[in-house]
């Protein structure tokens, strides 16, 4: 499972990357007013900035929600770097220009995935990701990992290319649990993976390890 991070803050890009673990990189308009980040000249700007941090795909959103300006916006994005994917709402007309973009050799992450049905079109359409949202699916008192799981049967049963990215991680577990479910990828903050590492054994093993060093 490749690992990704979700954000838009480059101090946090590169920690991941020091780490040794990331392979890519997730966005979406909500990271980037975090940072502060206005406009189209400064979106695309911060795009290039993160390609450059990253070896992986990076996943850059649209904003518009009807084909033709969607189209006209993803084909700004594809052109700043090679990895980027044209990240593309759950949509009729988000469908439509998936289908346009695997058409013209534009890679797309179909965002905003809560059902297996809108898997299978977003695949259909020729998406090379899609995103179920899988912490918003909890919240709403269902089970986000099984919806990965029956994703994954579906997309084997049927030979589907399209990766499903897990979004929505809220925490270690979750990333542990999309693991064993059959994602390709997982998106999260950098306290997720960071969660991973933590266990009271380790620190206390440590800390006897450290101990007992001192008598040497």
């Amino acid at each position: 499972m490749k690992f990704f991070i979700d954000t838009a803050n480059l101090a946090q890009i590169q920690e991941a990357h020091d780490l040794g673990i990331l392979d890519g990189v997730t966005t979406n308009p909500s990271l980037m007013a975090k940072e502060g980040i206005k406009g189209e000249a400064a979106i695309m700007k911060h795009y290039e900035a993160i390609c450059e941090l990253v070896e992986g795909d990076v996943s850059a959103e649209v904003f518009s929600t009807d084909f033709n300006s969607i189209i006209e916006e993803g084909k700004k994005l594809a052109a700043i770097h090679p990895n980027i994917v044209v990240k593309v709402p759950m949509i009729k007309d988000g469908v439509k220009a998936i289908k346009w973009f695997t058409e013209n050799g534009i890679r797309t992450n179909c965002t905003l995935v809560f059902s297996a049905g809108q898997a299978i079109l977003a695949a259909k359409a020729g998406a090379a990701y899609v995103s179920p949202f899988i912490g918003r699916i909890d919240d709403s008192n269902w089970d986000g990992v099984e919806l990965i799981a029956q994703i994954a049967q579906i997309y084997s049963i049927q030979g589907f290319k399209t990766e499903i990215l897990a979004a929505s991680i809220r925490n270690a577990l979750h990333i542990v649990k999309c693991a064993e479910s059959g994602a390709d990828v997982c998106t999260c903050p950098l306290d997720s993976i960071l969660g991973l590492l933590k266990h009271p054994l380790t620190d206390i093993g440590l800390a006897k390890f450290l101990e007992d060093a001192k008598k040497m």
